[in-house]
């Protein structure tokens, strides 16, 4: 591994001109950056030494910073196209080429250096390399392609899985691979994959790299234990959070600035982070003040970020000078963080400029840097060097100025003209496209800080969704969402904030979630009251003495067996609606048990105490308690799905477990633990071990189903389980008549 900043592996372009075919591989390497190839690799074996020369100048300008460009074998082209100043990211060189400590020497220490690896043999020799001589491995091919006649055996996935293991350089999955390949091959460790026909021969090479971009980005939850490893070395987080910062001036009112993008950035799934570039004394009113620390100490907080954090985006708001935008402009030449988003400050809401010609000039020649601008109308206009634009239709010409001009996507956006509606549209002139995004305009004041949320938002789901129309969709779905709530806040006397976490709060509630162990704790002391009458019943405690009469046992089995046949009904219906395979086989085992175990013993019993009569002859009907108890589970099975229904089934598991170690170690008096008990097999049967471990799944079944659940679903689930703890209540009463207790329907 090399000490370089962090660089994304995700997706490789590796070129192929004959597949490109009459496009012309600059053509199709321009539509790949803009659907998601974060690296492309100039490959092609019969050009000559000029040749290569003048596609590396043509794809250097195609990319413009927007992804890595490396070339495929040849260093001498690599070290050729530097002494012409032309922008090349490094080389990729293959076990018969030139030796990877000539190229890190030749290249220095920032430059990108990729070697190709399918064997043990291969990884040992690289593991004896000096620590940072190979940035990453392409390890393959993964299946047999025909863009590679004479490549080695095929690895396969659990081939491509056992090299990656073995090595901690990162590993780039390579031939074969199609976009369905992606989930695979990141769980089984890649750092990214390597593509050639799939885009190249694609009809439409922009969806097609979209298509590799969004399964990675979606496939970012099921990376092998610990995370894939990145190009810093650095895991990657479980569950792909992006980490994002925030480049901007700060807003102590909250509203805008640093303050509303880490609030953006959390809002829609990221990791935030701040350089802040200028102090504000500003409100909801207007700004006050500005501060502008030194740019060197901008430069430190930039720097020691990057030390220690690989950054999956940033976001660029407020840059108050020609000092602090050179600053960042330098940082990001050297860093090249895989999403740069800029919303280029530079108009107050009077209409003022914000910005000295200087720093004006300076943000100009930032804009190539980012991978997208989110202009409002009269920032676009500045930058297209027009008046602004009073139509949706001007507002969409000057982006494509813009976009043309400086070689960035635009978002252009609508906000900021009269009409009922607000309409946004991402520009891509270098793809010739517009994408445009409609809705109307929502009645707020409300809208401070919503330049800066937006840029934020886009910047985080880039990074998490891979592609950016999704990106835009999204980010404008929060943000309005955010802006209907905003006045809802009451923050400050004029244009109040957006609420960045209206949605959050209103789907996800603000108590912190409970353990299953603060679940499990919780229920049994509400039931508390109810476990305490069940110890207090005559029947309870005639039946642990032995001195129930026969008639209220006979009773309250044939009951039992009447409503165990149902439960196992119920258990069933449990299995069917649970969402693994675990709770699925546990669900029906219980089932089974009931059938095979519990009615059976039931079933014996009676015969026992009835005798030889014929069992038949004998009416039954289940008596009330019966009835609604099993009224009930039907009922929350019905109205609220699995979650509802484990929960109004657990109390026949717990309740008969603790009572029935209760009963069979004395609990309730020594007769119990009398062999001679009229009732011992009965007791025996729920005081045994089997019962209680199914026991104690249950409860850790429901508990984790409920730690997970949202609080208004759990709170139906405590009023499903309480009912039926009553139910039992009413159930153990209802054999002596003396007991008999009715359950509110």
């Amino acid at each position: 591994m090399s000490s370089r900043h962090p660089f994304d592996l995700s997706l490789t372009l590796v070129t192929d001109a004959a597949l490109c075919g009459e496009r012309g591989v600059a053509a199709v390497v321009a539509e790949a950056v803009a659907g998601g190839a974060t690296i492309v690799q100039l490959r092609d074996k019969l050009a000559s030494t000029e040749q290569l020369l003048e596609q590396v100048a043509e794809l250097a300008g195609v990319i413009d910073g927007r992804a890595a460009l490396v070339v495929n074998d040849r260093l001498d082209v690599v070290v050729a196209a530097r002494e012409r100043g032309i922008r090349v990211d490094g080389v990729h060189l293959g076990q018969s080429d030139a030796a990877v400590l000539a190229a890190r020497d030749a290249l220095g220490p920032d430059a990108i250096v990729g070697l190709t690896a399918n064997t043990r043999a291969h990884l040992d020799a690289v593991a004896r390399l000096p620590r940072g001589t190979v940035d990453y491995l392409g390890v393959g091919v993964i299946r047999p392609t025909s863009t590679k006649p004479d490549h080695p055996p095929a690895l396969g996935v659990d081939g491509f899985a056992v090299l990656a293991a073995a090595t901690d350089v990162p590993c780039v999955a390579i031939g074969g691979v199609g976009a369905a390949d992606v989930p695979e091959l990141r769980r089984a460790g890649a750092a990214g994959v390597a593509v050639v026909s799939a885009i190249c021969a694609a009809p439409d090479p922009r969806a097609a790299a979209a298509e590799f971009a969004a399964r990675w980005a979606a496939s970012a939850g099921i990376e092998a234990d610990g995370g894939s490893p990145t190009a810093s070395g650095a895991p990657r987080p479980a569950g792909g959070v992006p980490r994002v910062l925030s480049i901007a001036g700060s807003d102590p009112s909250g509203g805008a600035g640093i303050q509303a993008d880490l609030k953006s950035i959390a809002a829609v799934g990221g990791y935030g982070m701040a350089a802040i570039t200028a102090l504000t004394a500003q409100n909801t009113r207007g700004v006050r003040g500005v501060h502008v620390p030194p740019a060197t100490f901008l430069a430190d907080q930039l720097d020691t970020i990057a030390d220690d954090i690989e950054v999956d985006a940033v976001k660029i708001g407020m840059l108050a000078n020609a000092e602090v935008i050179d600053t960042v402009a330098a940082w990001l030449r050297r860093i090249r963080p895989p999403v740069v988003v800029l919303d280029p400050v530079m108009v107050a809401t009077s209409g003022d400029r914000l910005l000295d010609p200087d720093a004006e000039r300076a943000l100009r020649d930032l804009l190539p840097l980012a991978d997208l601008v989110t202009p409002n109308v009269a920032e676009l206009a500045v930058l297209a060097d027009a008046e602004p634009a009073t139509t949706w239709a001007g507002v969409i010409a000057q982006a494509e100025t813009v976009s043309a001009g400086f070689g960035v996507r635009v978002l252009a956006k609508g906000g900021h003209l009269d009409g009922a509606t607000a309409p946004d549209a991402l520009v891509d002139a270098a793809a010739a496209t517009i994408v445009e995004f409609d809705g109307e305009r929502i009645a707020t004041t409300a809208t401070h800080g919503t330049g800066c949320s937006l840029s934020s938002a886009l910047a985080t789901l880039r990074a998490s969704l891979g592609a950016w129309e999704p990106a835009v969709a999204e980010a404008r779905r929060w943000l309005r969402e955010s802006l209907r709530h905003g006045e809802s806040l009451a923050v400050g006397g004029g244009h109040g904030p957006v609420h960045h976490f209206a949605g959050l709060w209103s789907r996800g509630g603000l108590a912190t979630a409970p353990t299953p162990a603060e679940v499990e704790a919780e229920w049994w002391a509400e039931i508390a009251d109810v476990r305490r009458a069940i110890d207090e019943l005559p029947f309870i405690r005639a039946l642990a003495d032995g001195s129930l009469p026969r008639t209220a046992f006979e009773e309250y089995l044939a009951q039992d067996a009447h409503y165990l046949r149902v439960y196992s009904r119920t258990l069933a219906e449990a299995s069917r609606l649970a969402p693994d395979a675990p709770a699925q086989a546990f669900w029906a085992a219980g089932a089974q048990r009931c059938l095979d175990g519990e009615l059976a013993l039931h079933r014996d019993r009676l015969h026992d105490l009835r005798g030889p009569r014929d069992q038949r002859a004998r009416p039954f009907e289940p008596n009330a308690a019966n009835t609604a108890y099993l009224d009930h589970l039907v009922a929350s099975g019905s109205r609220g799905g699995y979650a509802e229904l484990i929960a109004a089934v657990l109390p026949c598991y717990w309740i008969y477990d603790d009572l029935g170690r209760r009963l069979v170690t004395g609990g309730f008096g020594p007769e119990a633990l009398s062999p001679e008990h009229p009732y011992a097999d009965w007791l025996a049967m729920y005081g045994e071990p089997a019962f209680e471990l199914a026991t104690r799944q249950a409860i850790d079944t429901v508990a984790a189903v409920a730690s997970r659940a949202t609080p208004a679903v759990r709170a139906r689930m405590l009023r499903a389980f309480r009912r039926s703890a009553e139910h039992e209540l009413a159930f153990f009463a209802a054999p002596w008549p003396a007991d008999r207790i009715e359950v509110d329907a």
